[in-house]
């Protein structure tokens, strides 16, 4: 039975579904719910090419992550669901896996999109795929073609 359910929202379609299944599996097993949107790090923000970080930008950036998980839970009240939000900064994998440590996850949630070619796939990667090898609890995927 799943005590501590951690949903990883993006505001995505694939985002979307796994919300509404794990409000099913929060209610089912009247687990707490967290959701947590990843914002990439001021570095990762500046690029490769040598640019300037910009604070301006960042924080445009961290307002549109944290509208994202505001949205998300607004869903869930919306559902007559309580659930607690986290905004994270960093590599999506680490903080995913970090803060259900933390949280003392029993199930991480997270949308996925098939993507149709090989190279789509191998140039952005896959963080379910990734959640699968370092998450310390269970990972469900939601899919979405």
């Amino acid at each position: 039975m799943y005590k501590s359910i951690l949903l990883a929202y993006d505001g995505t379609e694939a985002g979307q579904r796994a919300l509404l299944e794990s409000k099913e599996i929060a209610q089912w097993s009247h687990a707490e719910v967290w959701l947590v949107a990843v914002m990439p790090s001021p570095a990762n923000l500046a690029g490769y090419d040598g640019s300037i970080y910009i604070p301006e930008i960042a924080e445009r950036d961290k307002q549109r992550f944290q509208t994202i998980l505001d949205d998300g839970l607004a869903r869930m009240v919306q559902a007559g669901y309580q659930a607690q939000g986290q905004l994270l900064t960093g590599e999506t994998v680490h903080e995913i896996s970090e803060f259900a440590r933390k949280a003392h996850a029993d199930l991480i949630v997270v949308g996925h999109k098939h993507l149709d070619s090989w190279a789509a796939r191998w140039w952005r990667g896959s963080v379910s795929g990734a959640l699968i090898e370092h998450a310390p609890c269970s990972v469900l995927c939601v899919i979405t073609n």
